[in-house]
């Protein structure tokens, strides 16, 4: 089987341009935990999930950069967390996204899908035809397909 055997078509995504508070309402409204960006030509362009909001509105830390001639000191976000996930809700998506993006094509293979799945440690892969997006394909959707006429 190839990824285009496997993957779902109807992706839910969102634009390069969109805000987060459109990419929370959509992961809230369809149950979902992640989406692809992309351009205004379908060009995969990065991918958000809800573990990248996660980082953003968690508490950051103070990071302190000693080098050979200077120090320098990050001052870590020391807003309330209430702030910091209300002023979240008007950035754009591209602030916090994921841009380098592993994706597949529609030939890539279950075999080799499921091993990037495996070895990257991620839940979702999106399926890219002549470079534009026309799928994702989840864990869940490789060990269902893997799996089926086995357990029968």
């Amino acid at each position: 089987m190839k990824a285009q055997d496997i993957m779902i078509e109807n992706v839910y995504l969102v634009n390069e341009k969109d805000t987060v508070r459109r990419v929370i309402q959509t992961f809230i409204d369809q149950r979902i935990s992640g989406m692809p960006i992309v351009n205004n030509d379908m060009k995969l362009v990065g991918y958000i999930s809800d573990g990248d909001i996660m980082r953003y509105i968690g508490k950051h830390k103070d990071i302190v950069v000693d080098s050979l001639y200077t120090v320098n000191v990050f001052n870590g976000d020391d807003a309330p967390f209430e702030e910091r996930v209300r002023r979240s809700l008007d950035l754009n998506v591209m602030d916090i996204a994921t841009k380098k993006v592993i994706s597949v094509t529609t030939e890539t293979s279950e075999e080799k899908i499921a091993a990037i799945l495996g070895k990257k440690q991620i839940k979702k892969l999106p399926v890219e035809q002549d470079s534009k997006l026309v799928g994702i394909i989840s864990r869940g959707d490789v060990l269902r397909n893997t799996f089926k006429s086995i357990l029968k």
